[in-house]
């Protein structure tokens, strides 16, 4: 009964977590934020862009959450690089059965009933985008063409 609710109680915090999120969702979720940035950085959060000059909480409310940080010094200037992650998918092809082992992209595994041809899917993550900050300030930028 206990295993039950609990995962019934987890459910729901998983599905939101996993949910995009949208520079709108974010501005409705920190409006302080939102309302202590200049005009025309608002407007530019509001469709998603990002410029230089701007500061941690205006990329966070345009771009959301990094995937990864990154600190770092350049010639005595604090410097932060956020790295935002996507993922692509790559399919292969694999043959299984033979001697009672399958052959796949990461080599031989498994015990199958049968011989047959089937395709694997894996997701690869790659850097998606990047915001170098020199003194809390955005200094540069650089995202995948087309996203």
């Amino acid at each position: 009964m206990k295993t039950a609710f609990l995962s019934l109680a987890v459910l729901p915090l998983l599905l939101v977590s996993c949910a995009p999120t949208t520079p709108e969702a974010r501005i409705a979720a920190q409006p302080a934020l939102f309302d202590k940035l200049p005009a025309k950085q608002q407007e530019l959060v509001r469709q998603g862009r990002i410029d230089k000059g701007m500061g941690t909480d205006a990329v966070y409310l345009a771009w959301g959450r990094p995937a990864r940080e990154y600190e770092g010094n350049d010639g005595g200037v604090p410097t932060l690089r956020w790295d935002y992650a996507g993922t692509t998918p790559v399919y292969t092809n694999e043959i299984y059965g033979y001697g009672g082992y399958r052959y796949g992209r990461y080599g031989r595994y498994g015990y199958p009933y049968g011989y047959g041809i089937g395709q694997e899917v894996t997701y690869v993550p790659y850097r998606r985008a990047s915001v170098l900050f020199r003194n809390g300030r955005v200094s540069s930028w650089e995202r995948k063409r087309g996203e």
